[in-house]
């Protein structure tokens, strides 16, 4: 199937072009098609960001499109930075003000109480106009400090076990990822649709 990926972020698009290729399917680029917006995401919630910027490819191209609204839930913050993760320090999408502030405010926060999770709702509007989301979850804790250089956001600081999501490559982070579980959801619809 041919989607056209909502996002202008380019390390969202590879890692969702990287997943779904794997699935057989294509995945264009909102810069392909020349279209630079800038969708604001004005929902409460991850399924709502997700599907807004869906609904709105979707309206400009008439394609099949594809968006990634997700983020970080730590416990001991009462589930922040949550739909914020992107803007928690202010400016949105600048991952080292985010992860700085995420140390700063999880720097009481004794190891056992450091869990997370990584949420990523994945929003379709297929080309009759159908739409569906589909949620991915990964569980994980959160370090004391940065480690490894792959990835982005929050990567550096989100653990599974011993490893940070930035210290994984992309094959070993595409199997465990939550995008990765939201992403093999839809999938496993559009198989049972077959």
């Amino acid at each position: 199937m041919k989607w056209v990926a909502a996002t202008g972020n380019k390390k969202k698009l590879a890692e969702i072009q990287r997943i779904l290729n794997q699935f057989g399917h294509e995945v264009i680029s909102l810069n392909s098609l020349n279209i630079g917006i800038d969708i604001e995401e004005t929902g409460e919630t991850f399924a709502e960001n997700a599907m807004l910027k869906a609904k709105t490819i979707y309206e400009i191209t008439g394609m099949a499109s594809v968006a990634d609204d997700s983020g970080l839930c730590v416990d001991a913050l009462n589930g922040a930075p949550g739909v914020y993760s992107a803007r928690y320090a202010g400016e949105h999408g600048d991952d080292s003000a985010n992860n700085a502030k995420l140390l700063q405010e999880m720097i009481d926060v004794p190891t056992e109480k450091r869990t997370a999770r990584f949420v990523s709702v994945i929003a379709t509007v297929f080309e009759n106009g159908i739409e569906e989301t589909f949620e991915g979850i990964c569980e994980g804790t959160i370090g004391t400090k940065e480690k490894g250089n792959n990835g982005f956001g929050y990567d550096p600081l989100f653990y599974v076990g011993e490893v940070s999501f930035a210290e994984m490559e992309d094959a070993q982070k595409d199997k465990i990822s939550h995008r990765a579980k939201a992403l093999q959801k839809l999938e496993e619809y559009l198989r049972g649709k077959k």
